[in-house]
């Protein structure tokens, strides 16, 4: 038993040495929703003037705030607040870190001391990510155009099984589906491997657009692409995705890109 828990901790240690060595960012996805416009509102001003400027000057930059672009009035009262943390240490002692630093606790004061009959949302979801080898950081898009017309697609795959799920992560990787996005102007934010949330197992990414029309241009270029003609015969990746669910997004005004 001492042997496989020693064997077990050199293991780790060797993953964690490896990691470190490959320098691979991890994410954490937020995302709010709400019942009524107060709750999205309060969440706002929280969101811009306590929580981004406290993640600041905590060294923590190019935060994405994002809300879904509404196709009817059923639409859901959300936004995602993407972070990114340069290891799991500095993602778990987040929260403490802010409870210390009283210029957030003053300035989001009104979200952090709400009652509980008046919340400042209906709940939160959390994801949390690590970036996959071929990308190993995240590149804050830097599409210039109005913020108004901008796409931000957010992709989750999710696979029937984790060997499968390995496989699609492998493909996004080896097998050079992230190269295809590359080439093809996609202006990806992130690609990652999704290490705990509600549906697993699963991987997301973020690629940007200037509007719907270079959006829907790009992804039949991608689909008339030689090279993913290619990639989708190959037998090792095939049925690796079970569900495809893709959120269209903009940015907000106080949103670092």
């Amino acid at each position: 038993m001492k042997f496989r828990t020693l064997l077990f901790s050199l293991c780790f240690l060797v993953a964690t040495v490896n990691s470190f060595s490959q320098a691979r960012e991890y994410y954490q996805l937020k995302v709010y929703s709400f019942e009524n416009e107060t709750q999205q509102q309060l969440t706002d001003e929280y969101l811009e003037n306590a929580f981004l400027p406290a993640l600041k000057r905590l060294d923590i930059d190019d935060v994405g705030v994002f809300k879904p672009i509404a196709t009817d009035s059923l639409t859901l009262k959300r936004t995602y607040v993407l972070i990114p943390f340069n290891s799991l240490a500095q993602f778990s002692l987040l929260e403490n870190t802010l409870m210390k630093d009283e210029i957030y606790l003053a300035a989001g004061a009104a979200y952090l001391n709400a009652a509980h009959d008046a919340p400042p949302y209906q709940r939160i979801t959390s994801v949390l990510m690590k970036a996959f080898t071929e990308m190993p950081e995240m590149r804050a898009s830097k599409l210039e155009g109005p913020r108004k017309d901008r796409i931000y697609e957010l992709r989750s795959y999710e696979a029937a099984t984790e060997d499968l799920y390995r496989k699609k992560v492998d493909m996004f990787n080896a097998g050079g589906e992230v190269r295809l996005f590359n080439r093809l102007g996609f202006n990806a934010v992130f690609y990652a491997e999704v290490l705990s949330g509600a549906q697993m197992p699963n991987l997301m990414y973020m690629t940007t657009h200037a509007n719907m029309e270079t959006r829907d241009a790009n992804w039949k270029a991608f689909g008339d692409s030689p090279e993913w003609a290619e990639l989708k015969k190959v037998p090792k990746y095939q049925n690796t995705v079970s569900r495809n669910d893709t959120k269209l997004l903009y940015p907000t005004d106080y949103s670092d890109y």
